[in-house]
């Protein structure tokens, strides 16, 4: 999905860090104000998609190896696995995120990128738009009706709808950085993504002006249990940055431990919701 190599960021040496940051639940927004996040997003999404060219449409992503038609025809079919999730799961049934798994994926992905500019829009539209009818369909009981997407529910696919889009609008390199991110967007990935954070490692981070949180494992036990811990503090839409393998770029990143020499730990990959091949 969103995943891609580490980018690195700076940081500096310094104190031990102090105690006091628990772990924490994953942020979530409710029904009615994923639907709205959803909608603000894809509007954006769209907004920076109406000046490029043909030519801008080959041109290479912030993602190594992807062009912005890699990028584009990747959320489409994003989109309209979700919506297929969403369909299936009205009739009581579960399907597989992508029609023809991963190589179905892989395939399309390739096939999309060498669209003209006007066909990559035309081909987001019709996602979108099937994508946010079937959540905007959805009562309340429906938002925990079960997905096969990560053996989820339905709010699941919400959630990784709204990270789709919000991330892979700064890959675009359309001008959107990730200091456009939201503070709750920010706070929903720490949660996402403390499953990037290796067994052996206590993360404490401390973004400027929010309340500091502990990542770890996926116990208050495994918390416990790490054999070494390092502080993270920044802006917290570098720290989400980081943790995500974009750019942080406010260059506010600074990492603290006991030891001399302390850098940004290596995290991880990507949890991705797709089957090893």
């Amino acid at each position: 999905m969103t995943g891609l190599p580490d980018v690195p960021g700076s940081a500096s040496a310094s104190s031990v860090p102090k105690p006091g940051p628990r772990p924490g639940p994953e942020q979530r927004p409710g029904p009615e104000q994923l639907v709205s996040l959803l909608d603000e997003a894809a509007s954006a999404f769209r907004e920076h998609l109406v000046p490029l060219t043909d030519a801008d449409v080959r041109a290479p992503s912030g993602l190594p190896g992807w062009s912005r038609g890699h990028v584009l025809a990747h959320v489409a079919g994003v989109a309209n696995g979700m919506a297929r999730q969403l369909e299936y799961a009205a009739v009581g049934e579960t399907i597989d995120l992508y029609d023809g798994g991963v190589d179905g994926r892989n395939r399309a992905i390739e096939e999309g990128s060498v669209r003209s500019a006007d066909r990559q829009r035309a081909d987001l539209d019709t996602a979108l738009d099937r994508a946010l009818a079937a959540f905007h369909r959805l009562g309340e009981p429906d938002w925990d009706v079960p997905i096969s997407y990560r053996d989820g529910v339905v709010r699941d696919g919400g959630l990784a709808l709204w990270r789709e889009l919000v991330i892979h609008l700064t890959d675009l390199n359309v001008g959107v950085e990730a200091d456009a991110w939201s503070p709750l967007f920010c706070e929903h990935l720490f949660g996402f993504l403390a499953a990037r954070v290796p067994s052996d490692l206590r993360l404490s981070v401390q973004p400027f002006g929010m309340a500091p949180r502990i990542l770890a494992g996926p116990s208050a036990a495994a918390a416990a249990a790490a054999s070494r811990t390092v502080s993270v503090n920044g802006m917290a839409t570098d720290i989400a940055a980081w943790l995500a393998g974009r750019n942080p770029n406010l260059g506010s990143l600074r990492a603290e431990a006991a030891a001399d020499g302390v850098e940004l730990p290596a995290l991880l990959p990507w949890p991705s919701a797709l089957p090893a091949k």
